[in-house]
């Protein structure tokens, strides 16, 4: 490996760190390094929708100094008219001599060309470098841009005899201090977070991010009739942090109205073949809204919709050494599950550690082909 591609790696690191910041959701998280003889003279990252992306921001932070430097960006560079104006003209105004790009746009909803306009200015444009980790860092955007629909995490919470609660419906707390953190900063990474309404119901969550840094994400809940009562603390606190509810389309005005009146978003879809919320309906009315990333939280019910419907991209399973006997609270997924286990999804190079004392599973899920 040469001396200038070890140099490129080392900054395309550096600029895929700024990308993992910001929430600018729809658009792409997306970093941008300014390097000149050897030192950084300007970065950035995609803070917002709306505002400044992450090469203006860095050749702004450069000034002139941006004149014959490297761009190491890990997204190609817009040519596109949108909230913001086009990249490409930003990077040519700026005497940009070299481009380094880590991954091509996949939006097939706007016209690209950002390389090929770079390159007839007569700005040098590399492209591949790190490709595989600039591309996971957009990877719930893509699925949004090119299928419609939110990247969905889904969140387990067990014992190890796979029980969810004490044979009295106790559920606080089966996991630890530790895991209920990381559970926070899985929420903060997320643009929204949903329940069913039986955990909405059972537990009287907030799904409000307090121990991890980060702001809360849009509260989602699915709830079939509009049971959500009016003195929740989900709609109590509609007015500071945004709260939405999927009903079916029969559910009844009058909750509605009662809903809305307090802050609340309702929101209806069509009703599955077994009289719950459809949820791909539900998940197309969320992407249609801008969420990107959906962590789904709690309730057997919507798991078990999630994972049926194939419609699941990330597993996030905390197992607490507990036992909670066999009349505990079974199976934190209600679903008729597959038939052989060769059919089960599962995931794909699962990463495991220990999350204080709790294990913690995670990873991307595969669903095998019936059949195979």
């Amino acid at each position: 490996m040469s001396t200038e591609t070890t140099d490129a790696t080392t900054w395309m690191k550096r600029a895929i760190e700024l990308a993992r910041k910001g929430r600018p959701s729809p658009n792409p998280h997306v970093g941008a390094l300014l390097v000149k003889d050897g030192e950084i003279v300007g970065s950035g990252h995609h803070e917002r929708a709306g505002e400044d992306h992450a090469e203006l921001v860095a050749i702004r932070a450069a000034g002139d100094k941006a004149a014959g430097a490297t761009l190491y960006v890990t997204l190609e560079p817009c040519n596109h008219l949108g909230r913001t104006p086009p990249c490409t003209d930003a990077i040519v105004a700026a005497k940009i001599a070299r481009v380094v790009v880590g991954c091509v746009d996949p939006n097939p909803n706007v016209t690209g060309g950002g390389i090929e306009k770079l390159r007839e200015a007569g700005v040098a444009v590399e492209t591949g470098v790190l490709e595989a980790e600039c591309a996971a860092v957009i990877r719930p955007w893509v699925k949004h841009v090119t299928v419609g629909l939110p990247y969905v995490s889904l969140k387990l919470a067990l014992s190890l005899d796979g029980r969810i609660a004490t044979r009295t419906g106790a559920s606080k707390w089966v996991t630890g201090p530790e895991a209920r953190a990381r559970v926070h900063a899985l929420r903060a990474a997320s643009d929204a977070v949903a329940i069913g309404i039986g955990t909405a119901l059972a537990d009287d969550p907030r799904l409000t991010v307090r121990d991890a840094p980060g702001g809360s994400p849009v509260r989602v809940v699915f709830d079939t009739k509009l049971r959500l009562p009016a003195h929740s603390r989900l709609v109590e606190t509609a007015a500071e942090i945004p709260t939405w509810v999927i009903c079916n389309a029969d559910a009844p005005a009058g909750a509605e109205e009662e809903l809305t009146t307090r802050g609340v978003d309702v929101l209806r879809a069509p009703a599955s073949a077994e009289g719950r919320i459809d949820a791909l309906a539900a998940l197309k009315l969320l992407a249609a809204r801008g969420i990107v990333s959906l962590m789904v939280e709690g309730g057997a019910e919507l798991a078990g919709s999630i994972l049926a419907s194939h419609l699941a991209d990330e597993l996030h399973a905390f197992v607490a050494p507990i036992l909670l006997g066999p009349r505990g609270r079974a199976g934190a997924v209600d679903w008729a599950g597959p038939d052989t286990p060769a059919e089960a999804p599962k995931i794909v190079r699962p990463s495991w550690e220990l999350c204080g004392e709790d294990a913690y599973v995670h990873g991307t899920i595969e669903f095998p082909e019936r059949g195979e």
